[in-house]
């Protein structure tokens, strides 16, 4: 899901900062998410959960595997 959300965040044009305030959550919290693989654990579920809501809120749609679109937009495609 970090990967996700740092795509997400940067298809909307907005600093970390801007999603911190959007979300309610410590600049060093959404570094963490954003960050190494090793960080993964520092971060609660409910927080990345936050992060994905506020994004949300903002526009973004994550989709699943099998999902569709509500528009039109950029997805990776699985090799």
């Amino acid at each position: 899901m970090k990967t996700r959300i740092k795509a997400a965040r940067d298809l909307l044009g907005i600093t970390q900062a801007e999603l911190c305030e959007a979300a309610n959550i410590p600049l060093i919290t959404l570094r963490r998410i954003e960050g190494k693989p090793e960080h993964a654990g520092l971060v609660s579920q409910e927080t990345v959960e936050k992060v994905r809501l506020a994004l949300e809120a903002l526009g973004v749609q994550f989709l699943e595997s099998g999902d569709r679109a509500k528009g039109s937009g950029v997805a990776l495609r699985t090799k």
